[in-house]
């Protein structure tokens, strides 16, 4: 199972961004997914999830001005980013729980990650 983000750029402060991030492999079922980011210096720190039932929750400092969506028939998880401050500025990594088929017929699960997308927002 593999996870490609895409969509990270530059932006000015109060521009916005979409990032993808979008499965691929033997996938039987995707539960969770979710955004995290990493700025410099810190910790990973997650930003939005959302079940497969399309419940969401985020993070206080992004409540509002960030929308985390799903296609569940893409396996695809997006993150519309508006308002975007420079405090936003971080590399951006999609995670998702994934039950993997293999092809013996037996079903795993697991957590995946995205490579990471680089957003910066300049003042």
């Amino acid at each position: 199972v593999q996870l490609a983000e895409s969509g990270g750029g530059l932006v000015h402060t109060g521009g916005s961004l979409r990032l993808s991030c979008a499965a691929s492999g033997s996938i039987s079922r995707i539960d969770d997914m979710r955004w995290y980011r990493q700025a410099p210096g810190k910790e990973r720190e997650l930003v939005a999830s959302i079940t497969s039932a399309g419940n969401t929750n985020y993070m206080y400092s992004v409540e509002g001005r960030f929308t985390v969506s799903r296609d569940n028939a893409k396996n695809s998880v997006y993150l519309q980013m508006s308002s975007l401050t420079p405090e936003d500025t971080a590399v951006y990594y999609c995670n998702a729980d994934v039950l993997e088929m293999y092809y013996d017929g037996t079903y795993v699960a697991g957590k995946y990650w995205g490579q990471g997308t680089q957003v910066t927002v300049s003042p």
